[in-house]
């Protein structure tokens, strides 16, 4: 490619070209036959702007506040998972360019650097993503090391009682590194003879039987915000609300879980709407409009 990249898709080719087909296979794949993942494009490009002239635009302000966070836009860095297999930084690069452009960084459970080199490597408002582990002592001290490290939320990813079936995964055999943030709790590097260690690592330590119930235990071990994410329907927007998290992230988890499922800009517009009018009607006094920031994640890696 000549010259520098000027957009998202010149990024990705260049990836294409330095990354090991298996590690940009990772990053890039979806699950099963991927209709999701084309349909979390083709449904932006569906959406038409119609744009309005002659209105000042000489100074533009962009900035918000998601969970009394400000940030210079209403974008945040989703958690995804194993950024050294693309850069030697890893996490830590991806912080600081969060740092530089004064937005929020998820960071995830899988990350190949751990809590407490991200915290230290900048001041980048940081959210720590979480799955919930059979081992509960395991996730209840990865959260306390977050909260000890100055992180300002913890988001649960809840739709993944089962890794979502990636092909490309199982025909590289995709290998996991050993996760820095577990070493010498678990070892992460599971033998599979299916293919992706990957798949054997998410069946052997994700809890399957997390539910609703199990936010009252993950409020009673933190005072951080607690937001979830992979919610795609109004239905769990509402059971959202009555388990009393701080806010929802609308995801579909960038397609790499359930496929056939819808896009997720798709739902919400849906999703908002169903808050908005819950939360006007007073059915739910408890809830003011300023407690609920509604989060498109388009891209969310495990």
């Amino acid at each position: 490619m000549a010259g520098e990249p000027v957009n998202v898709n010149e990024f990705q080719e260049l990836a294409r070209h330095a990354l090991p087909k298996m590690y940009y296979d990772y990053y890039t794949g979806g699950a099963e036959d991927q209709h999701t993942l084309k349909e979390n494009v083709e449904s932006f490009r569906r959406i038409i702007i119609r744009p309005r002239i002659l209105v000042d635009v000489s100074k533009i302000d962009m900035s918000t506040t998601i969970l009394g966070h400000k940030t210079s836009a209403p974008i945040m860095i989703a958690p995804t998972a194993m950024h050294k297999l693309a850069h030697l930084e890893g996490e830590v690069a991806t912080a600081r360019g969060a740092a530089a452009c004064d937005v929020i960084m998820g960071l995830s459970y899988m990350s190949t650097c751990t809590v407490e080199e991200v915290a230290s490597s900048c001041n980048a408002v940081r959210f720590f993503q979480i799955y919930v582990y059979k081992r509960r002592d395991i996730t209840a001290l990865m959260v306390h090391r977050a909260e000890k490290k100055g992180f300002g939320a913890i988001i649960l990813t809840a739709d993944t009682p089962r890794l979502g079936r990636r092909e490309a995964d199982i025909k590289n055999k995709m290998i996991a590194p050993q996760l820095k943030n577990f070493e010498g709790l678990i070892s992460t590097e599971y033998v599979s003879d299916k293919g992706s260690n990957i798949e054997a690592l998410a069946a052997g330590t994700f809890d399957a039987s997390l539910c609703w119930k199990d936010i009252e235990w993950l409020k009673s071990i933190t005072k951080l915000p607690i937001l979830i994410k992979g919610i795609l329907t109004s239905e769990d927007a509402i059971k959202a609300i009555e388990a009393g998290v701080a806010g929802i992230i609308v995801s579909n988890h960038g397609a790499r879980q359930l496929d056939y499922a819808p896009a997720t800009i798709s739902v919400l517009e849906e999703i908002q709407h169903t808050l908005e009018e819950i939360i006007n009607s007073m059915t739910y006094q408890m809830y003011s409009k300023n407690s609920w920031r509604w989060l498109n994640a388009a891209s969310c890696h495990v």
